[in-house]
């Protein structure tokens, strides 16, 4: 398994959401920063209060130039039902390979039930890691207000 570090290329994964649109990250982010967030599943009460998070900021994250995409091994029906519930309105992907997400990104798999831990990118413009969050359970991720505040950062110091 190879982690993914701050100026790593981030490899394209192709995200399906419910209603059967598929885009392919990074490409999807592209010119903008972006958040890639892999979720437990909607079961999970951290990954919908993190998603809810991202959701509530919305206007923030948009007026500061960053995308947000998320990605579980929900089935289809149970991943709508999530966006409906949480008013969710950034694309949320389903039925994800965990094993093949986790050769691609370093992201740790539960073994059974399977569905990948909680793990946060934060993507620059040309699809490089500035910063990668795993967690090997239910709690340690990205939190949007940390996301924006260092976006900022970047941005303030390449003037």
């Amino acid at each position: 398994m190879t982690l993914l570090h701050p100026g790593d290329s981030f490899p394209a994964l192709p995200l399906t959401q419910a209603g059967g649109q598929t885009l392919t990250v990074p490409d999807a982010l592209a010119d903008n920063f972006g958040v890639v967030l892999f979720y437990r599943g909607s079961w999970c009460p951290y990954c919908t209060g993190q998603l809810r998070a991202f959701q509530r900021v919305g206007e923030r994250l948009a007026e500061t130039g960053i995308k947000v995409v998320a990605l579980s091994v929900d089935d289809e029906t149970t991943t709508a039902e999530m966006i409906k519930k949480l008013g969710l309105t950034f694309p949320v992907g389903h039925t994800a390979d965990a094993d093949a997400i986790s050769a691609a990104t370093g992201a740790f798999v539960n073994p059974e039930p399977v569905y990948l831990q909680s793990t946060g990118f934060l993507l620059d413009p040309s699809g490089k890691v500035v910063v990668s969050v795993y967690s090997s359970g239910a709690i340690g991720r990205l939190v949007p207000d940390d996301v924006i505040g260092l976006v900022r950062n970047l941005r303030e110091r390449a003037k």
